[in-house]
C-alpha cells in the first residue's frame, strides 16, 4: 500500500507532463546547416506578422578563417542588422511591420574558401507550459513544479546537445584538415628523400668514376 501511492503520484506527474507538451504550440522555426561556396551569397526568407518578435542565431562550422558576413533587411528594404566576418552570432528583433523578413549569408569576400554555415530562426515567444502560467495568482502545485522543472531541464539538454553537435562537427574539420596536410607533408618529404638519395648516389659514383683521355690520332 505504502508503495502505491508514489507509483500513482509519479504516473500522474508523467501523464500530466505528456499532456502539457502535447498542448503546447510550438514555435515556428528553421534549423539549418549548408555550404556557402566562395563568392557566393545565399538568401533565406520568412513572413512575419507585426509586432512579432524572432531571432536569428548562426556559426560558421568549417572553412577559411571560419567567418561569414551576415544581414537582415527589413521588408521595406532597410537593414536591421548587418555584421561582417564573424564566426558566430546571434540577433534578435521584434517586428515594426508585416512582411516578408529576408536574412543573407554573403562569402563573396573569399577566393577560395568553402564554408560551411549553421543558423537556428525562430518566430514567436514560447507558449507557457501550463495555461494561464502568467496570470496565475495562486502557487504551482508540486506536480505543476515539476513539470516546469522537467520541461525547462529538457530545453536545456537541447542547447547543450546542439552546442556539443557544432563543436564536434568544427573539431572534426580541423583534424580532418591537419591529417590531409600531414599526408602531403609525409609524401613530400618522401620524394624529398629519394631525390636526395638517388642525386648523392649519383654523385658519389662519379667521384670513383675513372675518366680516360681520348687520344686523337693525328694524321699527316
Amino acid at each position: 500500500m505504502g508503495n502505491e501511492a508514489p507509483r500513482a503520484s509519479s504516473f500522474q506527474m508523467l501523464l500530466l507532463l505528456l499532456l502539457l507538451l502535447l498542448r503546447a504550440e510550438p514555435l515556428r522555426s528553421a534549423e539549418l546547416t549548408f555550404e556557402l561556396p566562395d563568392n557566393a551569397k545565399q538568401c533565406f526568407h520568412e513572413e512575419v506578422e507585426q509586432g512579432v518578435k524572432f531571432s536569428l542565431d548562426y556559426q560558421v562550422i568549417t572553412g577559411g578563417h571560419y567567418d561569414v558576413d551576415c544581414y537582415v533587411e527589413d521588408p521595406m528594404g532597410n537593414i536591421i542588422y548587418r555584421e561582417t566576418k564573424k564566426q558566430y552570432d546571434s540577433f534578435t528583433y521584434k517586428t515594426e511591420a508585416k512582411g516578408v523578413y529576408q536574412f543573407c549569408f554573403s562569402n563573396e569576400f573569399s577566393t577560395f574558401s568553402h564554408k560551411t554555415v549553421y543558423f537556428d530562426f525562430q518566430v514567436g515567444d514560447e507558449p507557457p507550459i501550463l495555461p494561464d502560467m502568467g496570470n496565475r495568482v495562486t502557487a504551482l502545485t508540486q506536480m505543476e513544479s515539476a513539470c516546469v522543472t522537467i520541461h525547462e531541464a529538457l530545453k536545456t539538454v537541447i542547447d547543450s546537445q546542439t552546442h556539443y553537435r557544432l563543436r564536434e562537427a568544427q573539431d572534426r574539420a580541423r583534424a580532418e584538415d591537419l591529417n590531409s596536410r600531414v599526408s602531403y607533408w609525409s609524401v613530400g618529404e618522401t620524394v624529398a628523400l629519394f631525390a636526395v638519395s638517388i642525386s648523392q648516389v649519383l654523385l658519389l659514383k662519379s667521384f670513383f668514376t675513372e675518366k680516360r683521355p681520348i687520344n686523337r690520332a693525328v694524321h699527316s
